[in-house]
């Protein structure tokens, strides 16, 4: 089949595609990614699927070793815990200035009332505006250099969320109210509090999604964590 794509720059095109459906759980972990497979795919060069795979690899959204094919990441409770880990001190230190500042983001505020707005459909799909609430937090700080980093450990939570799609880690009703009280402590000046709800709410997070992977690569239970 060959992928139909019109804008400016193939190579990005090829590789937003590629991170689409690397998000979307198309490209299993695990799985290889060839430069022939890619060219003939979107009907572009060998030059230009290699570029795409680069770029993908750069970001850490693919594995490649010298002279091996990319490969899907196959990510393990051990990543989760480190990707968590590095998400709580980041977001931390931006609640804690936002917090000193009593300054409430309001893209954090309209995130969490479209999570609660997802609560009677499929739980993925508060996963956007979830990832969008914790997005918004760190840009609050106004530093383009950390919104980027933060950008990258985002999309390896999407990778995470793509092995274990269909699981349900936690209840909208309950991520909804964690990031209210999140935002309630960041309004009233509570930077300690507002760290402690931060982490704890990431901790559960982490946990649950760990524990998805596991059974997950165990082939263990289909059924929703709840």
């Amino acid at each position: 089949m060959v992928r139909q794509i019109t804008v400016t720059s193939v190579v990005d095109a090829v590789g937003d595609d590629i991170r689409r459906r690397l998000f979307a759980g198309e490209l299993p972990g695990g799985s290889a990614l060839t430069e022939v497979v890619v060219s003939e795919e979107y009907a572009v060069s060998r030059s230009t699927a290699k570029a795409a795979i680069e770029k993908l690899s750069t970001e850490g959204l693919l594995q490649r070793g010298a002279h091996k094919t990319a490969r899907v990441p196959l990510l393990s409770s051990h990543d989760v815990f480190d990707i968590y880990r590095t998400r709580q001190r980041l977001e931390s230190q931006a609640v804690r200035e936002l917090a000193t500042e009593r300054r409430v983001p309001r893209s954090a505020t309209e995130a969490n009332e479209r999570v609660r707005a997802t609560g009677t459909g499929p739980a993925i799909e508060s996963v956007e505006p979830d990832l969008r609430f914790h997005t918004a937090l760190v840009n609050g700080l106004d530093s383009p250099r950390l919104e980027r980093m933060y950008a990258s450990l985002v999309d390896e939570v999407r990778l995470c969320m793509a092995q274990v799609q269909g699981r349900s880690l936690l209840s909208v009703e309950q991520i909804a109210a964690e990031h209210h009280e999140i935002l309630d402590r960041i309004g009233t000046g509570d930077a300690a509090g507002a760290v402690e709800c931060l982490t704890s709410h990431l901790g559960r997070a982490s946990e649950r999604l760990a524990q998805a992977i596991t059974e997950q690569s165990d082939g263990g239970s289909d059924s929703p964590l709840r």
